[in-house]
């Protein structure tokens, strides 16, 4: 059995991790290297880094970032936010990230996932998926969060692995930064609907809520923020929760 993954998130703003609630209320939370060189050390799988205000003047701060990640970070990241292209999902790639995360751009131009997971392999292609609850199912919103699709979740996700991807990235917007949980009702169903691996995103409060996403969510990661930023719990203490509870985890 595949031990459950456990991934501390960065989002970044102007060069400085930040963190908030349903994607607004920003604080800040540190420099991307400094963090991500603390939790690979303290026993992270792996890290996403999120350029969450990308823009074209922004993709050489972000290729920037790569680098110094790769030099400082020994453990796979994933980098997402302002890839457009197959040459940005290249630069990226090559300045050292393992992978490559795409949301907008996989909305609008659905080749994309499938180029990209044809040069690169589609392990190196995670499709980022927000989701907001509309009544009894999910929608689709790009633009970090500030657009709707009308694009349902479950049927994107089954489209976005027949396009190639090789994981799912998928935060809840509505959990987002609240530290209540995940969206259980959510992970289960969209693990339910594909067969490449889910990364939970968006309400960890603690390790009983990444309990309960790998095992009622059936979630293959478990994505974090802030209660790994500011200290609330340490990669260690929500292992040590999770191995006394019969989940398989990384030492």
């Amino acid at each position: 059995m595949l031990a459950k993954r456990i991934i501390p998130c960065l989002d970044v703003k102007d060069g400085r991790v930040v963190k908030g609630r349903s994607f607004v209320n920003l604080r800040d939370a540190g420099d991307p290297v400094e963090c991500g060189k603390q939790y690979s050390d303290a026993g992270a799988d792996e890290l996403v880094f999120l350029d969450i205000t990308a823009t074209l003047e922004a993709r050489k701060t972000i290729l920037e970032l790569a680098a110094r990640v790769a030099e400082e970070v020994f453990i796979p990241f994933t980098i997402g936010g302002g890839i457009s292209t197959i040459e940005d999902a290249r630069g990226l790639l090559s300045a050292g990230a393992e992978k490559i995360s795409i949301n907008t751009a996989a909305v609008r131009n659905k080749p994309l996932i499938t180029e990209i997971s044809e040069a690169f392999g589609n392990q190196a292609v995670v499709v980022a998926i927000d989701a907001k609850r509309t009544g009894e199912s999910w929608e689709v919103y790009i633009n970090a969060g500030t657009t709707p699709t009308g694009i349902d979740v479950i049927e994107w996700a089954k489209e976005v692995e027949q396009l190639g991807a090789g994981e799912i990235m998928l935060t809840s917007i509505d959990s987002d930064g609240h530290n209540a949980g995940y969206d259980i009702e959510l992970n289960a169903a969209v693990n339910e609907a594909v067969s490449i691996p889910v990364i939970a995103s968006g309400g960890a409060g603690g390790p009983e809520d990444m309990l309960r996403v790998f095992t009622e969510g059936k979630a293959d990661a478990a994505l974090a923020a802030s209660i790994f930023h500011y200290g609330t719990y340490t990669i260690a203490e929500v292992k040590d929760y999770l191995r006394q509870h019969g989940v398989h985890v990384r030492d």
